[in-house]
């Protein structure tokens, strides 16, 4: 799996690839990153990436003939690559679509600045668009690693134990049930008897309960979600 970054600020990001589980899956060749500076691409004087917005507003706009000489390399380098735009305007992405997107073989993700994109290069670039929440961020530096990080742990072999993928939150709309480990009693608060008794299929069944608990209290949309599943499936 590759991906491209394209963002204005690329030293904002690059020191996250250099530790733990992403740096070692960088080292064994499982994910490469690259990062893209815009400004490389500009045909303005000074470099200049962005532009005031016509017919009025404030802030500024990146500039599409910049932003589109950029992606217009990385096309041409990876023909097949898979265009992602970060941006609060989209629908929001989810685990489903981080396993989707694990089968990309290079994924191009787009950092907004200022006031955002020229519409066009929207138009004229993107596979998709996706925001992480209903909030504003200064950048799409934070968004694409969150998207560069959720995609990569889909990846095989990237995660050193392949079972940690199972049971995680949003898994069949619920949250992953809560986890423990030593020792026994913190604050007074006990684990649950059963945890420490080695009869899986009912640690299973209590986990799936408190699971249950858990998206219904902090996830009501998602618990209902989960509830009309299981109905049609009976």
């Amino acid at each position: 799996m590759q991906f491209s970054i394209v963002s204005l600020f690329p030293h904002l990001i690059e020191s996250y690839f250099g530790d733990s589980i992403l740096s070692r899956a960088c080292k064994q060749g499982l994910i490469q990153v690259d990062f893209v500076n815009p400004r490389t691409f500009s045909p303005h004087r000074f470099s200049k990436a962005d532009d005031y917005q016509v017919g009025g507003g404030a802030g500024l706009v990146l500039d599409p003939l910049t932003l589109g000489n950029a992606l217009d390399s990385i096309k041409a380098q990876n023909p097949k690559t898979h265009i992602i735009f970060l941006t609060p305007c989209a629908k929001t992405f989810t685990q489903k679509d981080a396993k989707r997107l694990s089968k990309q073989s290079h994924i191009t993700l787009v950092c907004g600045r200022y006031e955002g994109f020229d519409e066009r290069l929207i138009e004229c670039f993107a596979d998709e668009v996706f925001s992480i929440g209903d909030f504003i961020l200064t950048g799409g530096e934070i968004a694409a690693l969150c998207l560069c990080d959720s995609i990569s742990r889909q990846v095989e072999g990237v995660l050193g134990n392949s079972e940690s993928l199972h049971g995680e939150s949003y898994e069949e709309f619920l949250l992953e049930s809560p986890n423990f480990t030593k020792p026994n009693k913190f604050k007074n608060l006990a684990i649950p008897s059963e945890y420490s008794k080695g009869n899986h299929a009912k640690i299973r069944d209590l986990k799936l309960k408190a699971s249950e608990a858990k998206t219904r209290f902090h996830r009501l949309d998602l618990y209902i979600r989960y509830k009309q599943r299981f109905e049609n499936e009976k």
